[in-house]
């Protein structure tokens, strides 16, 4: 238990280490972070599912749509990625409808094409990028840590007990109030607080990334496995330990494009328009 432990430990710290290097550096290092992040939790979700197993050509055009989307967010075609991706997407479907084949084809494309795009609109290459990825850090963590320890203290009725039985509405709700806070102390570390915009992100924030981590217990659940992979020491898999991140990610990305068409502000970096002074 000792050792298994310490190799939780030094994998977490590895983890964490290589994360907050990318995401200080921006630029390319952040997007190949990004693009690297999306290719294997594609290659989880097609296991978990057994894509590859089912049906090799439909699994093999999801391997291209999400390594295309990847290389386009690397070289820094963002404009075309979500394009590409929506198309990708559209076409997934409409070949499971044509042969009757798995729907988790469209879903394994977009939730991982998603991923890479909306990581690296988010920290784009701008202080404001840097600071918006810090505060979905802060809000996911607090989330997380905290959901397990309140849920733990005072139990009481589970959230979703047929997806996941040990998590508790005392620690979800314990999870966003710690999530609010913190990540209003983030906020407060690079800018000035106007308004109640910053606590209301935070808390949408933190409720998308509790739904992204019962989303994954779905469907581990729906597949019989304990784990997504075992790509990571002492933790499973990459899934497993960003499956809350991408969804609060997914959710920053979907209300700074929408402030952006509303405003008609296209060229501005998703972090300026949820986190700029």
């Amino acid at each position: 238990m000792q050792s298994e432990l310490r190799l939780r430990i030094l994998s977490g710290i590895v983890l964490a280490i290589v994360v907050l290097a990318a995401t200080w550096l921006g630029g390319l290092a952040f997007r190949v972070l990004a693009a690297a992040i999306g290719l294997l939790v594609y290659y989880e979700w097609s296991t978990m599912t057994r894509l590859a197993e089912k049906d090799f050509r439909a699994n093999a055009f999801g391997w291209l749509s999400v390594a295309l989307v990847a290389a386009l967010v690397v070289f820094a075609f963002d404009e075309l990625a979500l394009p590409v991706l929506l198309g990708a997407a559209v076409l997934a479907i409409v070949y499971a409808l044509a042969s009757q084949g798995s729907n988790w084809l469209a879903g394994g494309v977009a939730y991982s094409g998603l991923t890479v795009i909306s990581l690296a609109a988010i920290r784009g290459d701008t202080a404001h990028g840097f600071a918006a990825m810090l505060f979905i850090f802060a809000v996911v963590w607090a989330t997380d840590i905290l959901a397990y320890f309140v849920g733990r203290a005072i139990g009481g009725p589970k959230l979703a007990p047929s997806i996941s039985p040990g998590k508790t509405w005392s620690g979800a709700i314990g999870g966003a109030i710690s999530a609010v806070i913190a990540g209003t102390l983030l906020h407060m570390a690079f800018f000035s607080l106007d308004g109640l915009w910053v606590p209301v992100i935070a808390l949408v924030l933190s409720v998308f990334s509790q739904i992204g981590d019962l989303f994954e217990s779905f469907i581990k659940r729906r597949f019989g496995v304990k784990d997504s992979s075992r790509l990571i020491p002492g933790h499973g898999g990459v899934m497993d330990r960003v499956d809350g991140l991408v969804f609060a990610c997914f959710a920053a990305f979907l209300i700074a494009l929408g402030d952006a068409i509303v405003s008609s502000a296209a060229n501005t970096p998703a972090g300026v328009i949820l986190f700029g002074p």
